[in-house]
């Protein structure tokens, strides 16, 4: 099977995936307990007529069949539906939200690939030692440690014990601030989500990073290396580390797709708004049609990410593309 071949096996991989996780989008919220129209309307004022007609609005008067008839033909249009709380398009909502996640997700995770990579080659090339020991156990914590607990740990000790940043915000509201002053307020503002999630996948990379480098040191070619009579840091750079960094690269990619769903904690705690924080004020309110519009792009996120890093092995790999890795 050549490499296009390969290529066309996962997307339709990628596609029965997507197809699958869209019905399973729609069944999940509606089978949930509880009243989406009479957790819009808390007023008991409200007349049953009144409720119903609602319910028609919004298309959930019709059996389960009926409703997810229209759910599919509204997202074969793009249409993600209108929001029960903000009373927008959810499309609308979500495309709002998304940059703010991003930038929070890529700040952190480029920070964290660059030290978790760095410290987990060093642990690994001194395994055994003190400074191994030391690294492992700093990165075993940090992994260990909810993204929650850890925000909130950060956010008593930096903004309430010792008030260097602000408790929670993208920037200081109503501050009319432009320009250079706006971005050092952003950029102030998002020190401590950005490293909240920073030390929890810093400690991922190390441990990834140092169990491969370990296993690339006794590998043959290491030993020719070394016979050679090259430096040891040109070793450890241009034959181990080189190799040790393929399974990195395979939850990095993977990792790209589940920040974008796993920043939820760290913005509810820093109430960061993001793709995150729109998830839970729309649990909060039973909001079926944003929380099914988030939650897809949550999905479609991971796929395409699996996808593209099974294309990028596919072609630094030949085993892999032809079936025989």
């Amino acid at each position: 099977m050549g490499f296009k071949g390969f290529i066309l096996k996962k997307a339709i991989a990628a596609i029965i995936t997507v197809v699958v996780i869209v019905c399973v989008n729609f069944v999940i919220f509606r089978i949930a307990p509880g009243d989406p129209i009479r957790m819009m309307f808390r007023d008991p004022r409200i007349s049953a007529e009144q409720l119903e007609e609602m319910r028609h609005k919004y298309h959930l008067d019709g059996s389960m069949g009926e409703q997810f008839v229209y759910y599919m033909k509204s997202m074969a249009q793009g249409d993600l539906g209108i929001s029960f709380g903000s009373k927008r398009p959810v499309l609308e909502l979500i495309i709002e939200r998304v940059p703010n996640t991003l930038m929070l997700v890529l700040t952190a995770l480029t920070c964290a690939i660059f030290i978790g990579i760095s410290l987990g080659a060093f642990a690994g090339w001194r395994s055994g030692t003190k400074i191994d020991t030391m690294i492992l156990s700093t990165a075993l914590a940090f992994y260990s440690i909810p993204t929650f607990a850890l925000g909130i740990l950060l956010l008593l000790l930096f903004a309430y014990v010792i008030p260097i940043f602000p408790l929670g915000g993208m920037v200081t509201p109503a501050a009319g601030l432009h320009g250079f002053a706006y971005l050092r307020d952003l950029l102030w503002h998002m020190c401590l989500p950005a490293f909240t999630v920073t030390l929890w996948y810093i400690g991922e990379y190390v441990l990834f990073t140092r169990s491969s480098m370990m296993d690339v040191l006794h590998q043959d070619f290491i030993l020719t290396a070394r016979a050679k009579g090259l430096k040891e840091s040109v070793v450890l750079r241009t034959h181990a580390l080189r190799n040790a960094l393929l399974p990195v690269v395979t939850i990095t990619g993977v990792n790209l797709g589940f920040a974008v769903a796993g920043v939820i904690e760290a913005e509810t705690v820093y109430s960061w708004p993001g793709a995150g924080m729109l998830v839970y004020d729309a649990v909060m309110k039973r909001d079926y049609p944003l929380l099914q519009g988030v939650f897809l792009l949550f999905a479609c996120s991971v796929v395409l990410a699996n996808f593209t890093i099974d294309l990028i092995y596919g072609y630094i790999d030949p085993r892999i593309k032809v079936g025989e890795g």
